[in-house]
């Protein structure tokens, strides 16, 4: 089953000098995504912009958000099949990644990915972000610049696993769905407690004519 964009001109457009190591990506997504349980049976023939352009949406903001900073350090939380850490990372070689994934199979396919695509600006914990959290309060682990992630949990208990990892003045940029505000709203209490503040809802372009998505950027006190 051929994916609908491959060949397409919107991804050279959108993905620019990262296009061939996300071939490699989407390649191995599309032969051993769905048996080794990262992707579902229906998103075998939609990978590029479900998750590729999906998770690349997040790259402006990102890039934005690390403008003036000296250490362009990005931590992307549970990031499971690589979405959106490996494919920022990607994009952003000037970047430094941190991906945090407690499953050891996952572990696995972010080490054969990293290898695969010749990434040099990534490393893996594998581990909760809580155990990070605890590292940067011993200042054992310097705070990120940014923290990325995508369907990870709701912003109520996104804020806690998240917010204390970042330094002060650095942004949450998440992904998330159609339900974005009702969670900002949810999340008030939480989003404060953790340092957050100006909480909102961005609506990010995935490609021309796609459908875009949906981005929560949290700004730390």
């Amino acid at each position: 089953m051929a994916d609908k964009l491959e060949g397409s001109p919107i991804l050279a457009e959108v993905l620019g000098d990262a296009s061939p190591q996300l071939e490699l990506f989407h390649k191995k997504l599309e032969d051993e995504g769905e048996p080794r349980g990262l992707i579902g049976p229906r998103d075998v023939d939609i990978i590029w912009e479900r998750h590729i352009l999906n998770s690349a949406a997040i790259v402006p903001y990102v890039r934005e958000a690390t403008e003036d900073a000296r250490f362009k350090t990005v931590a992307d939380v549970g990031s499971g099949g690589g979405f959106p850490g490996l494919v920022a990372a990607a994009c952003l070689p000037d970047h430094q990644f941190t991906l945090i994934e407690p499953m050891e199979r996952r572990i696995d396919w972010l080490t054969e990915c990293i290898d695969l695509m010749d990434l040099k600006n990534v490393k893996l914990v594998r581990g909760r972000s809580d155990e990070v959290i605890a590292q940067v309060r011993k200042r054992k682990t310097h705070p990120f610049a940014v923290v990325t992630c995508r369907a990870v949990a709701p912003m109520t208990k996104l804020s806690g696993w998240t917010l204390p990892l970042l330094k002060p003045s650095g942004q949450l940029i998440a992904l998330k769905g159609r339900s974005a505000q009702t969670e900002l709203d949810k999340a008030a209490d939480q989003i404060s407690r953790f340092g957050g503040r100006n909480a909102r809802v961005v609506e990010a372009p995935v490609g021309p004519d796609l459908e875009s998505t949906h981005v929560v950027i949290v700004d730390k006190r």
